[in-house]
């Protein structure tokens, strides 16, 4: 993606959508960000994974879903970290050049997890937990699921800005933008609560493909 000096032009910089969400998968999305944002919080104190390892997870889901809004926004993150322009515009492209031969399983699920929707193998998340540790593939998940949750709400935001501009995206209408925004604006707190009550039962704060569940 070309860089962009403002989150206007960024947004102008995409006239379709790559990937397109529901208000169902929306609301699932935010039911997780509680237990997510709780271990990346965690992350951020322990340094468990390097806060750049981290960026780059949520840059190539970010690649993959294709969000005009979350691209700007994780870009100047990533540059504010120390990231070089190049290395950012590789994963925003999908490109490999910057992938770190340790990191690069962990960016293959990243593009996983997107790709499905949030719905992961089982059997793709085990070989995270067996390369990483149980734990560091806690904090790689979550940065996935904060990432799609930001995304999902950010594709219709990024499409309604560029309606405002003059130029909106193909496919799009005025009222799939303004009730995803507003609507899923409304959801947040019920699944925020939802969330938490999840993580207060015990239940686990992931979803798999019940349909690949062998692999």
């Amino acid at each position: 993606m070309t860089k962009a000096a403002s989150l206007s032009e960024a947004v102008l910089l995409i006239n379709e959508f790559k990937r397109k969400f529901s208000i169902w998968e929306l609301y699932r999305s935010f039911v997780f960000i509680p237990g997510a944002a709780s271990k990346l919080i965690g992350n951020s104190k322990s340094k468990l994974l390097d806060v750049q390892f981290v960026e780059r997870l949520q840059l190539a889901v970010t690649e993959v879903n294709g969000c005009a809004a979350c691209s700007y926004q994780h870009t100047q993150m990533a540059l504010e970290q120390g990231m070089s322009n190049e290395e950012i515009s590789s994963f925003l492209s999908g490109g490999s050049d910057f992938t770190k031969p340790e990191e690069a399983k962990a960016i293959m699920f990243a593009q996983h997890f997107a790709d499905s929707r949030g719905f992961p193998r089982k059997s793709t998340y085990d070989s995270i937990i067996k390369e990483y540790g149980k734990k560091e593939a806690g904090i790689i998940l979550s940065a996935c699921q904060v990432m799609i949750a930001g995304n999902m709400y950010g594709i219709p935001f990024s499409a309604f800005l560029s309606r405002l501009k003059g130029k909106g995206y193909k496919g799009s209408t005025l009222f799939y933008e303004l009730s995803m925004l507003v609507i899923g604006f409304l959801l947040l707190p019920i699944a925020i609560i939802h969330g938490f009550l999840r993580n207060l039962i015990g239940l686990p704060n992931e979803r798999f493909d019940k349909g690949a569940a062998n692999g």
